[in-house]
Protein backbone atom coordinates (compact mmCIF):
# COMPACT_ATOMS: atom_id res chain seq x y z
CA UNK A 1 0.00 0.00 0.00
CA UNK A 2 2.91 2.08 -0.46
CA UNK A 3 1.05 4.92 -2.60
CA UNK A 4 -2.36 5.06 -0.38
CA UNK A 5 -0.09 5.26 2.54
CA UNK A 6 1.46 8.51 1.08
CA UNK A 7 -1.94 9.91 -0.18
CA UNK A 8 -4.25 8.89 2.59
CA UNK A 9 -2.19 7.63 5.62
CA UNK A 10 -5.65 7.78 7.63
CA UNK A 11 -7.32 4.84 5.58
CA UNK A 12 -4.42 3.30 5.14
CA UNK A 13 -3.92 2.85 8.70
CA UNK A 14 -7.14 1.73 9.28
CA UNK A 15 -6.76 -1.38 7.11
CA UNK A 16 -3.18 -1.94 8.77
CA UNK A 17 -5.35 -2.30 11.95
CA UNK A 18 -8.24 -4.31 10.62
CA UNK A 19 -5.27 -6.87 8.92
CA UNK A 20 -3.54 -7.04 12.24
CA UNK A 21 -6.85 -7.66 13.70
CA UNK A 22 -7.80 -10.44 11.48
CA UNK A 23 -3.73 -11.82 11.95
CA UNK A 24 -3.95 -11.70 15.85
CA UNK A 25 -7.46 -12.96 16.50
CA UNK A 26 -9.70 -16.43 15.83
CA UNK A 27 -12.14 -15.19 12.82
CA UNK A 28 -14.73 -18.00 13.73
CA UNK A 29 -18.07 -16.01 12.17
CA UNK A 30 -19.86 -18.40 10.18
CA UNK A 31 -19.85 -16.05 7.21
CA UNK A 32 -16.34 -15.31 6.93
CA UNK A 33 -13.34 -16.77 5.29
CA UNK A 34 -9.79 -15.35 3.87
CA UNK A 35 -9.39 -14.81 0.23
CA UNK A 36 -5.93 -16.32 -1.17
CA UNK A 37 -3.26 -13.46 -2.35
CA UNK A 38 -3.87 -14.10 -6.01
CA UNK A 39 -7.76 -13.27 -5.35
CA UNK A 40 -7.24 -10.11 -3.60
CA UNK A 41 -5.07 -9.31 -6.77
CA UNK A 42 -7.83 -10.04 -8.97
CA UNK A 43 -9.97 -7.54 -6.80
CA UNK A 44 -7.60 -4.94 -6.58
CA UNK A 45 -7.39 -4.19 -10.72
CA UNK A 46 -8.22 -1.53 -13.46
CA UNK A 47 -11.31 -3.71 -14.13
CA UNK A 48 -13.25 -1.88 -11.76
CA UNK A 49 -13.43 1.00 -13.96
CA UNK A 50 -15.22 -0.52 -16.82
CA UNK A 51 -18.91 -0.33 -17.23
CA UNK A 52 -20.56 -3.30 -18.89
CA UNK A 53 -24.35 -3.43 -18.78
CA UNK A 54 -25.67 -6.67 -20.26
CA UNK A 55 -23.67 -10.16 -20.75
CA UNK A 56 -21.17 -11.40 -23.00
CA UNK A 57 -21.40 -10.55 -26.31
CA UNK A 58 -24.64 -8.55 -25.55
CA UNK A 59 -23.30 -5.13 -23.98
CA UNK A 60 -24.65 -1.78 -24.16
CA UNK A 61 -21.44 -0.23 -24.06
CA UNK A 62 -18.23 -0.85 -26.42
CA UNK A 63 -14.75 -2.25 -25.46
CA UNK A 64 -15.77 -5.13 -23.31
CA UNK A 65 -13.98 -7.65 -25.21
CA UNK A 66 -11.72 -8.47 -22.11
CA UNK A 67 -14.77 -8.39 -20.05
CA UNK A 68 -16.28 -10.73 -21.74
CA UNK A 69 -13.61 -13.11 -21.46
CA UNK A 70 -13.19 -12.47 -17.66
CA UNK A 71 -17.05 -13.42 -16.99
CA UNK A 72 -17.11 -16.01 -19.52
CA UNK A 73 -14.01 -17.66 -17.47
CA UNK A 74 -16.06 -17.19 -14.85
CA UNK A 75 -19.36 -18.70 -15.91
CA UNK A 76 -17.68 -21.77 -17.44
CA UNK A 77 -15.36 -22.30 -14.08
CA UNK A 78 -18.26 -22.64 -11.97
CA UNK A 79 -20.52 -24.88 -13.84
CA UNK A 80 -17.72 -27.11 -14.39
CA UNK A 81 -17.00 -26.98 -10.27
CA UNK A 82 -21.00 -27.58 -9.62
CA UNK A 83 -22.17 -29.12 -12.26
CA UNK A 84 -24.10 -26.09 -13.35
CA UNK A 85 -26.43 -26.11 -16.32
CA UNK A 86 -26.53 -21.99 -16.75
CA UNK A 87 -24.46 -19.36 -14.11
CA UNK A 88 -24.74 -15.89 -13.60
CA UNK A 89 -21.74 -14.62 -11.98
CA UNK A 90 -23.36 -10.66 -11.79
CA UNK A 91 -25.34 -10.81 -8.59
CA UNK A 92 -23.33 -8.35 -6.12
CA UNK A 93 -24.53 -10.12 -3.05
CA UNK A 94 -26.81 -12.97 -1.58
CA UNK A 95 -29.55 -10.92 -0.92
CA UNK A 96 -29.77 -9.34 -4.59
CA UNK A 97 -28.98 -13.16 -5.77
CA UNK A 98 -32.40 -14.41 -4.04
CA UNK A 99 -34.10 -11.61 -5.16
CA UNK A 100 -33.51 -11.84 -8.66
CA UNK A 101 -34.14 -16.03 -7.72
CA UNK A 102 -37.71 -15.03 -6.50
CA UNK A 103 -38.51 -12.71 -9.28
CA UNK A 104 -37.74 -15.09 -11.69
CA UNK A 105 -40.15 -18.06 -10.43
CA UNK A 106 -42.55 -15.88 -8.86
CA UNK A 107 -44.86 -12.64 -8.93
CA UNK A 108 -45.30 -10.33 -6.02
CA UNK A 109 -48.32 -11.65 -3.70
CA UNK A 110 -47.32 -15.70 -4.79
CA UNK A 111 -46.14 -17.91 -1.40
CA UNK A 112 -42.80 -19.13 -0.72
CA UNK A 113 -42.07 -21.75 1.95
CA UNK A 114 -39.14 -21.10 3.33
CA UNK A 115 -37.14 -21.72 6.91
CA UNK A 116 -38.27 -19.07 9.85
CA UNK A 117 -35.06 -16.22 10.22
CA UNK A 118 -35.78 -17.31 14.44
CA UNK A 119 -35.27 -21.06 13.54
CA UNK A 120 -32.04 -20.52 11.27
CA UNK A 121 -33.34 -19.25 7.76
CA UNK A 122 -32.26 -15.80 6.39
CA UNK A 123 -33.38 -12.27 6.04
CA UNK A 124 -34.10 -13.01 2.59
CA UNK A 125 -36.34 -16.07 3.24
CA UNK A 126 -39.35 -13.94 4.04
CA UNK A 127 -38.67 -11.86 7.18
CA UNK A 128 -41.42 -9.25 7.86
CA UNK A 129 -38.42 -6.38 7.76
CA UNK A 130 -36.90 -7.42 4.22
CA UNK A 131 -38.22 -7.35 1.17
CA UNK A 132 -38.89 -10.73 0.90
CA UNK A 133 -41.84 -10.53 3.80
CA UNK A 134 -42.90 -7.24 2.21
CA UNK A 135 -43.54 -8.42 -1.41
CA UNK A 136 -44.33 -12.39 -0.72
CA UNK A 137 -46.56 -14.51 1.25
CA UNK A 138 -44.15 -16.56 3.69
CA UNK A 139 -45.56 -19.92 4.45
CA UNK A 140 -42.87 -20.39 7.25
CA UNK A 141 -41.07 -23.87 8.18
CA UNK A 142 -38.88 -24.36 11.37
CA UNK A 143 -37.49 -27.32 12.73
CA UNK A 144 -38.42 -30.36 15.39
CA UNK A 145 -38.80 -29.03 19.19
CA UNK A 146 -37.20 -32.35 20.61
CA UNK A 147 -34.47 -32.74 17.96
CA UNK A 148 -33.46 -29.13 16.62
CA UNK A 149 -33.96 -31.15 12.71
CA UNK A 150 -35.74 -30.57 9.93
CA UNK A 151 -39.31 -32.94 9.86
CA UNK A 152 -39.65 -33.55 6.08
CA UNK A 153 -42.85 -34.84 7.02
CA UNK A 154 -44.25 -32.06 8.27
CA UNK A 155 -42.75 -29.58 5.87
CA UNK A 156 -44.62 -31.98 2.70
CA UNK A 157 -48.07 -32.08 4.77
CA UNK A 158 -47.54 -27.79 5.08
CA UNK A 159 -46.60 -28.09 0.81
CA UNK A 160 -49.34 -29.72 -0.10
CA UNK A 161 -51.56 -28.06 2.21
CA UNK A 162 -50.02 -24.32 0.89
CA UNK A 163 -48.93 -25.20 -2.45
CA UNK A 164 -46.21 -22.75 -2.48
CA UNK A 165 -44.95 -21.15 -5.54
CA UNK A 166 -41.63 -21.57 -4.43
CA UNK A 167 -40.16 -24.14 -1.77
CA UNK A 168 -36.97 -22.64 -0.27
CA UNK A 169 -33.85 -24.87 1.29
CA UNK A 170 -30.59 -23.77 2.31
CA UNK A 171 -30.23 -21.50 5.70
CA UNK A 172 -28.09 -19.72 7.99
CA UNK A 173 -27.90 -21.01 11.06
CA UNK A 174 -28.64 -25.06 10.82
CA UNK A 175 -25.71 -26.99 11.67
CA UNK A 176 -26.66 -30.64 9.62
CA UNK A 177 -27.43 -31.85 6.31
CA UNK A 178 -29.89 -31.01 4.12
CA UNK A 179 -32.18 -33.77 1.92
CA UNK A 180 -32.31 -31.94 -0.87
CA UNK A 181 -33.71 -34.97 -2.85
CA UNK A 182 -36.41 -35.02 -0.21
CA UNK A 183 -37.31 -31.11 -0.44
CA UNK A 184 -37.32 -31.73 -4.75
CA UNK A 185 -40.15 -35.21 -4.03
CA UNK A 186 -42.01 -32.40 -2.00
CA UNK A 187 -41.78 -29.43 -4.28
CA UNK A 188 -42.85 -31.79 -7.33
CA UNK A 189 -45.76 -33.03 -5.88
CA UNK A 190 -46.83 -29.70 -4.19
CA UNK A 191 -46.31 -28.49 -8.22
CA UNK A 192 -43.59 -25.88 -6.92
CA UNK A 193 -40.63 -24.63 -7.94
CA UNK A 194 -37.60 -25.88 -5.61
CA UNK A 195 -34.78 -23.51 -4.81
CA UNK A 196 -31.73 -23.90 -2.91
CA UNK A 197 -30.14 -21.09 -1.00
CA UNK A 198 -26.13 -22.50 -0.55
CA UNK A 199 -24.97 -19.60 0.80
CA UNK A 200 -22.98 -21.08 3.70
CA UNK A 201 -22.28 -25.08 2.35
CA UNK A 202 -21.58 -23.67 -1.06
CA UNK A 203 -17.45 -24.62 -0.43
CA UNK A 204 -18.38 -27.84 1.18
CA UNK A 205 -20.77 -28.93 -1.86
CA UNK A 206 -17.48 -28.28 -4.52
CA UNK A 207 -15.64 -29.94 -2.13
CA UNK A 208 -17.74 -33.36 -2.09
CA UNK A 209 -18.22 -33.28 1.30
CA UNK A 210 -21.99 -32.43 1.54
CA UNK A 211 -24.83 -33.62 -0.64
CA UNK A 212 -25.64 -31.34 -3.88
CA UNK A 213 -28.41 -29.83 -4.66
CA UNK A 214 -27.56 -29.76 -8.36
CA UNK A 215 -29.84 -32.77 -10.03
CA UNK A 216 -32.44 -31.52 -7.93
CA UNK A 217 -33.40 -27.71 -7.63
CA UNK A 218 -34.53 -25.41 -10.49
CA UNK A 219 -32.93 -22.31 -9.03
CA UNK A 220 -29.33 -22.16 -6.42
CA UNK A 221 -28.40 -18.88 -5.33
CA UNK A 222 -24.69 -18.76 -3.34
CA UNK A 223 -22.62 -16.31 -1.67
CA UNK A 224 -19.23 -16.58 -2.89
CA UNK A 225 -17.23 -16.35 -0.12
CA UNK A 226 -18.15 -18.06 2.70
CA UNK A 227 -16.98 -22.15 2.56
CA UNK A 228 -16.13 -21.29 -0.75
CA UNK A 229 -13.42 -18.87 0.05
CA UNK A 230 -14.19 -16.30 -2.66
CA UNK A 231 -14.22 -12.37 -2.74
CA UNK A 232 -18.13 -11.12 -1.33
CA UNK A 233 -19.83 -11.52 -4.23
CA UNK A 234 -22.96 -13.82 -5.10
CA UNK A 235 -23.97 -16.27 -8.33
CA UNK A 236 -26.99 -17.76 -9.64
CA UNK A 237 -27.25 -21.03 -11.03
CA UNK A 238 -30.43 -22.57 -12.77
CA UNK A 239 -31.68 -25.50 -15.15
CA UNK A 240 -32.26 -24.27 -18.66
CA UNK A 241 -35.89 -25.62 -19.02
CA UNK A 242 -38.78 -24.33 -16.72
CA UNK A 243 -40.24 -27.18 -15.28
CA UNK A 244 -43.28 -25.85 -14.32
CA UNK A 245 -44.04 -23.06 -17.44
CA UNK A 246 -42.45 -25.17 -20.27
CA UNK A 247 -44.90 -22.89 -22.95
CA UNK A 248 -43.30 -19.80 -21.85
CA UNK A 249 -41.10 -17.45 -24.55
CA UNK A 250 -38.28 -17.60 -22.27
CA UNK A 251 -36.86 -20.87 -20.81
CA UNK A 252 -35.78 -20.45 -17.03
CA UNK A 253 -32.04 -19.67 -17.64
CA UNK A 254 -33.51 -16.46 -19.23
CA UNK A 255 -35.64 -15.21 -16.88
CA UNK A 256 -32.80 -15.38 -14.23
CA UNK A 257 -30.87 -13.37 -16.52
CA UNK A 258 -33.60 -10.76 -17.28
CA UNK A 259 -34.20 -10.95 -13.52
CA UNK A 260 -30.73 -9.52 -12.62
CA UNK A 261 -30.05 -7.68 -15.70
CA UNK A 262 -32.26 -5.23 -16.63
CA UNK A 263 -34.81 -5.78 -13.83
CA UNK A 264 -32.36 -6.12 -10.81
CA UNK A 265 -28.84 -4.08 -11.39
CA UNK A 266 -27.07 -2.35 -13.86
CA UNK A 267 -23.46 -2.77 -14.44
CA UNK A 268 -21.81 -5.50 -12.92
CA UNK A 269 -18.59 -5.34 -11.01
CA UNK A 270 -15.85 -6.55 -13.20
CA UNK A 271 -12.85 -6.91 -10.82
CA UNK A 272 -15.50 -8.96 -8.25
CA UNK A 273 -15.84 -11.12 -11.51
CA UNK A 274 -12.65 -11.68 -12.14
CA UNK A 275 -11.95 -12.72 -8.55
CA UNK A 276 -14.53 -15.09 -8.44
CA UNK A 277 -13.03 -17.30 -11.69
CA UNK A 278 -9.96 -17.38 -9.79
CA UNK A 279 -11.75 -18.74 -6.84
CA UNK A 280 -13.46 -21.36 -8.94
CA UNK A 281 -10.18 -22.45 -10.24
CA UNK A 282 -9.00 -23.01 -7.02
CA UNK A 283 -12.05 -24.71 -5.49
CA UNK A 284 -11.37 -26.89 -8.86
CA UNK A 285 -8.24 -28.07 -7.38
CA UNK A 286 -7.70 -31.32 -5.55
CA UNK A 287 -6.35 -29.51 -2.51
CA UNK A 288 -9.80 -28.04 -2.56
CA UNK A 289 -11.33 -30.92 -1.53
CA UNK A 290 -9.29 -31.76 1.68
CA UNK A 291 -9.78 -28.29 2.95
CA UNK A 292 -13.52 -29.17 2.66
CA UNK A 293 -13.21 -32.03 4.66
CA UNK A 294 -10.65 -30.46 7.30
CA UNK A 295 -13.51 -28.14 7.44
CA UNK A 296 -15.81 -30.93 8.45
CA UNK A 297 -13.00 -32.68 10.63
CA UNK A 298 -12.30 -29.14 12.84
CA UNK A 299 -16.02 -28.54 13.14
CA UNK A 300 -16.83 -31.68 14.60
CA UNK A 301 -13.55 -31.59 16.80
CA UNK A 302 -15.06 -28.45 18.17
CA UNK A 303 -18.46 -29.68 18.78
CA UNK A 304 -17.31 -32.23 20.86
CA UNK A 305 -14.49 -30.41 22.74
CA UNK A 306 -17.70 -28.26 23.40
CA UNK A 307 -19.87 -30.51 24.64
CA UNK A 308 -17.36 -32.69 26.68
CA UNK A 309 -16.71 -29.31 28.38
CA UNK A 310 -19.94 -28.75 29.52
CA UNK A 311 -21.41 -26.15 26.27
CA UNK A 312 -24.96 -26.92 24.84
CA UNK A 313 -25.18 -27.29 21.34
CA UNK A 314 -28.33 -26.64 18.73
CA UNK A 315 -29.10 -30.62 17.80
CA UNK A 316 -26.46 -31.81 19.67
CA UNK A 317 -23.63 -30.96 16.68
CA UNK A 318 -22.90 -30.29 13.29
CA UNK A 319 -22.60 -31.96 10.19
CA UNK A 320 -21.08 -28.71 8.60
CA UNK A 321 -18.80 -25.83 8.84
CA UNK A 322 -21.12 -24.06 11.99
CA UNK A 323 -22.06 -25.11 15.01
CA UNK A 324 -24.71 -23.37 17.23
CA UNK A 325 -24.34 -22.72 21.13
CA UNK A 326 -27.24 -22.67 23.44
CA UNK A 327 -25.56 -20.14 26.19
CA UNK A 328 -28.64 -20.12 28.31
CA UNK A 329 -26.78 -22.79 30.98
CA UNK A 330 -23.75 -20.63 30.84
CA UNK A 331 -26.30 -17.94 32.78
CA UNK A 332 -24.89 -15.34 29.81
CA UNK A 333 -27.16 -14.42 26.61
CA UNK A 334 -25.79 -14.30 23.38
CA UNK A 335 -24.74 -10.81 23.30
CA UNK A 336 -22.69 -11.04 26.34
CA UNK A 337 -21.46 -14.40 25.05
CA UNK A 338 -20.05 -12.82 22.13
CA UNK A 339 -18.71 -9.86 23.79
CA UNK A 340 -16.47 -11.79 26.16
CA UNK A 341 -15.08 -13.56 23.43
CA UNK A 342 -14.50 -10.66 21.42
CA UNK A 343 -12.50 -9.24 24.24
CA UNK A 344 -10.48 -12.30 24.04
CA UNK A 345 -9.73 -12.42 20.26
CA UNK A 346 -12.33 -15.12 19.48
CA UNK A 347 -15.04 -13.65 16.87
CA UNK A 348 -18.36 -14.53 16.67
CA UNK A 349 -21.93 -13.73 16.22
CA UNK A 350 -24.55 -13.62 18.65
CA UNK A 351 -27.57 -15.75 16.92
CA UNK A 352 -31.18 -16.77 18.12
CA UNK A 353 -31.40 -20.64 18.52
CA UNK A 354 -34.35 -22.34 17.46
CA UNK A 355 -37.81 -21.59 20.14
CA UNK A 356 -36.06 -18.89 21.48
CA UNK A 357 -37.42 -17.35 24.25
CA UNK A 358 -35.44 -14.29 24.17
CA UNK A 359 -35.17 -11.47 21.32
CA UNK A 360 -33.42 -11.53 17.93
CA UNK A 361 -31.17 -8.37 19.18
CA UNK A 362 -29.98 -10.14 22.76
CA UNK A 363 -30.92 -13.99 21.71
CA UNK A 364 -29.45 -17.03 23.54
CA UNK A 365 -27.14 -18.57 21.23
CA UNK A 366 -23.84 -17.95 19.59
CA UNK A 367 -22.86 -19.48 15.53
CA UNK A 368 -19.56 -20.73 15.84
CA UNK A 369 -18.02 -21.26 12.11
CA UNK A 370 -14.48 -22.76 11.44
CA UNK A 371 -14.34 -22.17 7.72
CA UNK A 372 -11.78 -18.92 8.11
CA UNK A 373 -9.23 -21.06 10.54
CA UNK A 374 -9.18 -23.83 8.62
CA UNK A 375 -8.00 -21.88 6.02
CA UNK A 376 -5.21 -20.46 7.81
CA UNK A 377 -4.15 -24.14 8.88
CA UNK A 378 -5.71 -25.18 12.16
CA UNK A 379 -5.83 -28.66 12.88
CA UNK A 380 -8.93 -30.89 15.26
CA UNK A 381 -5.90 -31.25 18.09
CA UNK A 382 -6.32 -27.09 18.24
CA UNK A 383 -10.26 -27.37 18.32
CA UNK A 384 -10.12 -29.31 21.25
CA UNK A 385 -8.14 -26.45 22.95
CA UNK A 386 -10.34 -23.71 21.59
CA UNK A 387 -14.10 -25.24 22.98
CA UNK A 388 -11.91 -25.74 26.49
CA UNK A 389 -11.34 -22.16 25.94
CA UNK A 390 -14.42 -20.90 25.10
CA UNK A 391 -15.98 -22.55 27.65
CA UNK A 392 -13.41 -21.47 30.51
CA UNK A 393 -14.33 -17.79 29.44
CA UNK A 394 -18.22 -18.71 29.24
CA UNK A 395 -19.02 -20.68 32.35
CA UNK A 396 -16.34 -18.20 34.47
CA UNK A 397 -18.76 -15.34 32.71
CA UNK A 398 -15.08 -13.44 31.54
CA UNK A 399 -12.79 -13.73 34.65
CA UNK A 400 -9.75 -11.80 34.33
CA UNK A 401 -7.79 -15.04 34.33
CA UNK A 402 -9.35 -16.84 31.73
CA UNK A 403 -9.78 -14.07 29.33
CA UNK A 404 -5.68 -13.39 30.05
CA UNK A 405 -5.10 -17.32 29.46
CA UNK A 406 -7.09 -17.34 26.29
CA UNK A 407 -5.14 -14.80 25.14
CA UNK A 408 -1.87 -16.45 25.32
CA UNK A 409 -3.07 -18.94 23.68
CA UNK A 410 -4.49 -17.33 20.73
CA UNK A 411 -1.22 -15.61 20.52
CA UNK A 412 0.77 -18.61 19.78
CA UNK A 413 -1.71 -20.15 18.13
CA UNK A 414 -1.83 -17.13 15.44
CA UNK A 415 1.71 -16.97 15.39
CA UNK A 416 1.97 -20.88 14.30
CA UNK A 417 -0.76 -20.32 11.46
CA UNK A 418 0.41 -16.54 10.13
CA UNK A 419 -2.07 -15.05 7.46
CA UNK A 420 -0.72 -13.20 4.55
CA UNK A 421 2.70 -13.52 4.56
CA UNK A 422 4.68 -11.47 2.76
CA UNK A 423 1.93 -8.77 2.26
CA UNK A 424 3.33 -5.65 3.54
CA UNK A 425 0.26 -4.43 5.81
Amino acid sequence: MGYLSQFDPEMSEIIKNEVKRQRKGLEMIASENFVSRAVLEALGTPLTNKYSEGYPGKRYYSGNEYIDCSENLAIERSKKLFGAEHANMQPHAGSQANMAAYFALAEPGDKIMAMDLAMGGHLTHGSPVNFSGKLFKIVPYGVREDTHMLDMDEIRKKALDEKPRIILAGYTAYPRKIDFQAFYEIAKEAGSYFMVDMAHIAGLIAGGVHPSPFPYADVITTTTHKTLRGPRGAAIFSKTEDRLRKDDKKNLAQKIDFSVFPFMQGGPLNHSIAAKAVAFKEALDPSFKEYAKNIIENSKALADSLLENGINLVSGGTDNHLILIDSSNTGLSGKESEALLDSAGIYVNKNMVPYDKRKPADPSGLRVGVAAITTRGFVKEEMKTIGKIISEILFSKGGQNEIENAKKIISEMTQSHPLYEGLDY
